[in-house]
């Protein structure tokens, strides 16, 4: 057997495609270091396709969901912080008023609870496949 998985970038990682989506806004250039728009294996078919033309069978590919809550808008927005990784990157290459517009419009733009926690969902595909047989 082999098999794999991959983050779903274009659909199914919320924190990225919120992240994104507000730097598009602000920057349409940004649109170009999305992930989703980079990485168009990510996705069921073209990970179906891939092996399959490897010439594995009884190829399968499932979603797998995994919540994301983060504690505050903090816990969210640390990462991006890091400047590790296509986001964090851009946010590093930002001056400090754009850095700010960049946060405040995410903020506003994410869905909070109450008592200020985020959950969102985070969507992996994983692929699988077997060896024929010789």
């Amino acid at each position: 057997m082999v098999a794999a998985y991959v983050w779903d970038y274009a659909d199914g990682m919320a924190m990225m495609r919120l992240f994104w989506a507000a730097a598009g806004l602000l920057n349409p250039a940004a649109a170009e270091l999305d992930e989703g728009r980079r990485f168009p294996l990510c996705r069921p078919g073209p990970l179906a396709e891939l092996w399959s033309g490897t010439g594995l069978s009884g190829v399968a590919v499932e979603a797998i969901e995994v919540p994301t809550v983060f504690a505050d808008f903090d816990d969210y927005w640390t990462p991006f912080l890091g400047g590790q990784g296509a986001a964090p990157a851009y946010v590093a290459s930002l001056s400090e008023g754009r850095q700010r517009a960049l946060r405040d419009l995410v903020r506003a733009r994410l869905p909070a609870a109450a008592d200020g926690s985020i959950a969102l969902t985070a969507r992996a595909w994983a692929v699988r496949g077997t060896t024929r047989s010789a």
